[in-house]
């Protein structure tokens, strides 16, 4: 049985093209574990116009990494609809110009490591081929930056990437699982960030972002760093650069 999963060269082409004509179309949109970062749930909150914390309501799922004590926010799929997403609908997804990153990547996968004393961040990518998609038949030919490019992720890598600089150092210097205190102080500051400044803003610790950045949510990045330094005794800014 072929391996679905096939490394990938960034300037090696791969085919492939998802539409509706696709028979596969809407396939990959259901059962799934699909977690979401902080960057994909402030993307999907603003795309449809919701607080942050009416977002997570009613569309996540929460739970803690047993080992870890880290917040896990994940989408949760509808069991009376086939375990959908509750984006997807006949014509496709509701929420495309918001979609996750990992919905952007598809049919890739990225891997991110980071040298602990350069700072500097290695890419591995990844063909992934399932046995029910047909996207790859008649496909168009792209390579990976080309597929970035095209997906509009690189906002969503360079976001992505500093929380999983976060997630290094809390294993770095906080190893073992975080305490329940600490990971709601967390899981608010990265995920529900509308209550986070709020409650910010009523302490004055910082100035509460009434309107964020199309490409650079700062009130997102400043939240990492605050639990960098208020929940990990880190400051993110000397390790992301």
């Amino acid at each position: 049985m072929q391996d679905p999963v096939s490394p990938l060269d960034r300037h090696q082409p791969f085919c492939f093209t998802c539409s509706p004509q696709a028979a596969c179309f809407n396939a990959c949109c259901r059962d799934l574990n699909q977690a979401l970062s902080p960057y994909d749930v402030w993307c999907l909150k603003r795309f449809l116009k919701l607080s942050s914390t009416d977002f997570l309501n009613r569309y996540t799922a929460q739970s803690i990494g047993p080992e870890t004590g880290l917040p896990v926010v994940s989408l949760r799929f509808d069991p009376g609809c086939d375990m959908a997403c509750p984006f997807v609908t006949d014509a496709g997804c509701r929420v495309y110009p918001a979609r996750p990153a990992s919905c952007r990547t598809y049919p890739l996968a990225r891997g991110v490591s980071r040298n602990r004393r350069t700072g500097k961040l290695t890419e591995q990518w990844a063909l992934i081929r399932e046995p029910h998609c047909r996207g790859f038949e008649n496909g168009q030919h792209r390579t990976v930056d080309q597929w970035v490019q095209d997906q509009q992720l690189a906002v969503h890598q360079r976001m992505n990437d500093r929380m999983l600089t976060l997630i290094s150092l809390k294993n770095q210097f906080r190893p073992g699982p975080l305490g329940p205190t600490e990971s709601k102080r967390m899981y608010t500051a990265l995920y529900d960030l509308d209550a986070f400044h709020a409650g910010q803003a009523a302490t004055s610790a910082i100035n509460p972002a009434d309107q964020l950045g199309n490409n650079e949510p700062e009130a997102l990045l400043q939240a990492m760093d605050w639990v960098c330094r208020n929940v990990l005794g880190v400051p993110l800014g000397e390790h992301s650069r």
